[in-house]
């Protein structure tokens, strides 16, 4: 196990609630939009993860095993649940029966969502300089 370890786990947190925040900039930018290049309404977008695995030799054993390497983003989905849908024949981008889909962005839960993510990128911020003292103390260990 590299001595870097807690700094590459630490970069992927770092990337992974950046690319939150962007999705949730996203999100909100287009909390009003009715007509997409696919059609309907903008459906709101969240980021899927997991944990990031490593195969590494054990230094005690020889053998291979998983380690955790901090997390990946695997994709960015659509979340379709609560479109909502309302009569408005006047609007231009109504259906034929006057209906119109509407975004499923809720503004209060993206909010909360940044906030979670804002505090997760500076909990992953104090680890890294924590990990770096840590290293740089290392440094300064003399023998004598």
């Amino acid at each position: 196990m590299s001595i870097f370890n807690s700094l590459h786990i630490n970069a992927s947190g770092l990337g992974l609630e950046r690319l939150k925040l962007d999705t949730i900039s996203t999100n909100i930018a287009n909390i009003n939009t009715t007509r997409t290049e696919d059609g309907g309404a903008f459906i709101k977008k969240e980021v899927l993860f997991e944990e990031s695995l490593k195969q590494v030799k054990s230094p005690f054993t020889g053998n291979m095993e998983k380690k955790s390497f901090g997390v990946k983003a695997t994709e960015i989905a659509e979340n379709e649940d609560g479109i909502v849908i309302e009569y408005n024949p006047t609007h231009p981008d109504a259906d034929e029966n006057g209906y119109l889909q509407l975004s499923n962005v809720n503004m209060a839960d993206e909010m909360i969502e940044m906030i979670t993510a804002q505090r997760s990128y500076d909990a992953n911020v104090t680890a890294m300089n924590a990990s770096k003292e840590m290293l740089k103390k290392a440094l300064e260990i003399r023998t004598n």
